[in-house]
């Protein structure tokens, strides 16, 4: 990976070239672009909410080995992505590269893809905030009168009532400053470094006794009960413990943040393209701390109560909360709930600026029903319409959480989370496949693979194929059809989404969209070498679209 000579002047002069206006504000620095996809990403969200999922399926070795393995493949992505955002700095982002590289309708189908990859990852983060958050409530005992958090009754209805505050909280900041969510981002990674700093820390002086290196390296769990348990058989290392790359497939998400938001960062053809990858790497490597440092906290007297929490549990916080609560005093407990708690809050409100921006950029090119209004932007030059329509389809497809068990674990949850990887990473890889299929025909921009795109692109594609297979898959018993114990409630429903969307999609390609739907939408035009010859349409969109500040209710 290398940084090139090439220059494309300014950020205004390089969004000209590609066919835009400077509509969003340009306030986000270098590394306020990586602070999003940092704080999207969250070890402090994913390393606890889908802690179970590795524990489960695979045990210690499917966190200790499986986290710093697959994250490598997860960096072949990134960095594959990193040098189409350098190329193409918009905040349309992945379907604007598909789109360039392989024509409208490649454009067309990532873009759906990763829409739909973005409302999953924003409900499932806020939701696991929410819990997180009941989970505290319950500890201190808040009776607000209406709402008794501090009994173990309607867990299910308190979680998306939290849910629904959580999320209106984060679309009214997401509204009313763009720089206040640039600079609450640089705040959340300096709470990520310190705030796991801390949490390491409490679990390894606080505890009495320790895993040893051998159990945390080398002990394997097959806690699913499909194929009986076992985990001496070829299906236990080609079948159960894939199904816990879930945790690090789920946590390392959302990193196209840095792409979506890439209009409003200064420098953006090298501080996105760099945000992509470092945020991956960083997160990696934070991340495998924060999970070896659990892992070691579960001690031989306290395993079999851990491997009973998390059994079976289809919702992730069981098992983490479980080791805290055995491993750690109360007080060092609360404190590990609480940082994580408001890591996940800050995580939840990147989710919803990366969806917001994602939808605005891909109704600018009227891709989505009702584009004229999540374009249009508020005096604070915030498509703040996009926002909430964002946060409402949010909510809308959480709502199945409020069927759940007697202990209060959401059925529908395990499916959610795996639609939001399955959506979000076929979409990276689309354009990834389309580079790679260009060949050295692709023009870089300054941040670039050089000849490396040659093996690096078709590893992370072909990675990403085998993700989409691993998490279709059923993931107990009780969630296969032919078996006797079956029970629809737990069925992986990830699967027949994803086909639903794509048969969907495609029906609306064919019937209408191929005729209507034209690809990024010029709004200015550009000569051969990417001049601007028409510099009235620098400061108007096409006709056909309303302005980018229409509806704006101030100066």
């Amino acid at each position: 990976m290398t940084d090139s000579s090439q220059s494309h002047g300014t950020d205004e002069e390089r969004l000209a070239e590609l066919g835009y206006t400077q509509s969003l504000d340009r306030a986000w620095s270098s590394f306020s672009n990586f602070a999003i996809s940092f704080t999207i990403i969250s070890v402090l969200a994913g390393c606890f909410t889908t802690y179970q999922f590795a524990w489960n399926a695979g045990g210690p070795i499917a966190i200790s080995w499986g986290w710093p393995i697959i994250c490598g493949l997860i960096l072949l992505v990134a960095v594959s992505m990193s040098e189409l955002v350098s190329k193409y700095p918009t905040a349309g982002g992945i379907y604007y590269w598909s789109s360039d590289l392989g024509g409208k309708a490649w454009g067309w189908f990532t873009g759906w893809f990763n829409l739909i990859g973005l409302v999953g990852v924003t409900a499932s983060v806020v939701y696991g905030s929410a819990a997180f958050l009941n989970t505290v409530l319950q500890i201190y005992g808040l009776d607000l009168g209406f709402i008794n958090f501090g009994d173990a009754d309607h867990i299910l209805s308190e979680d998306l009532f939290l849910f629904a505050i959580i999320l209106g909280i984060h679309a009214l900041i997401n509204i009313f400053s763009s720089p206040l969510v640039a600079k609450v981002s640089n705040i959340s990674v300096w709470w990520h470094v310190f705030g796991v700093a801390v949490i390491i820390g409490l679990l390894i002086f606080v505890p009495s006794h320790h895993a040893s290196f051998s159990y945390v390296f080398t002990q394997t769990y097959n806690n699913t009960g499909l194929f009986n348990g076992s985990t001496a058989t070829a299906a236990f290392w080609f079948y159960i413990l894939p199904l816990g790359f879930l945790l690090t497939m789920y946590t390392q998400t959302g990193y196209d943040a840095s792409a979506h938001v890439s209009e409003e960062t200064k420098g953006a053809a090298m501080g996105a393209a760099k945000g992509v990858w470092r945020s991956v790497f960083w997160a990696g490597l934070i991340g495998w701390l924060v999970l070896l440092a659990i892992t070691f906290a579960v001690s031989k007297d306290i395993a079999p109560a851990v491997n009973g929490a998390g059994d079976g549990a289809p919702f992730g916080v069981g098992t983490s909360l479980s080791i805290l609560d055995l491993a750690l005093s109360s007080w060092a407990a609360k404190m590990v709930l609480i940082i994580a708690t408001v890591g996940q809050l800050f995580c939840g409100m990147a989710c919803l600026t990366s969806s917001s921006r994602m939808c605005y950029a891909f109704s600018r090119d009227r891709a989505v029903p009702g584009h004229r209004i999540w374009t249009r932007l508020n005096h604070h030059r915030v498509p703040h319409f996009s926002v909430l329509f964002m946060a409402a389809c949010a909510f809308v497809i959480t709502l199945p959480a409020l069927v759940g068990d007697s202990d209060g674990i959401a059925f529908a949850f395990n499916a959610v989370v795996s639609i939001a990887v399955i959506g979000l990473y076929i979409a990276y890889v689309i354009p990834v496949f389309l580079r790679w299929r260009m060949g050295d025909d692709f023009e870089p921009g300054p941040w670039t693979l050089g000849k490396k795109y040659k093996w690096i692109n078709p590893i992370a594609f072909v990675w990403v194929i085998i993700c989409v297979i691993i998490f279709s898959l059923p993931t107990a018993p009780i969630s296969v059809p032919w078996d006797s114990t079956f029970d629809i409630k737990y069925f992986n429903y990830a699967p027949v989404t994803v086909l639903i969307v794509i048969v969907a999609v495609g029906l609306w390609w064919l019937i209408s969209a191929k005729n209507t739907f034209e690809g990024p939408i010029r709004q200015i035009a550009t000569d051969e070498t990417g001049r601007v010859i028409d510099e009235e349409a620098i400061a108007q969109t096409d006709t056909d679209v309303d302005p980018p500040n229409a509806g704006t209710t101030g100066t």
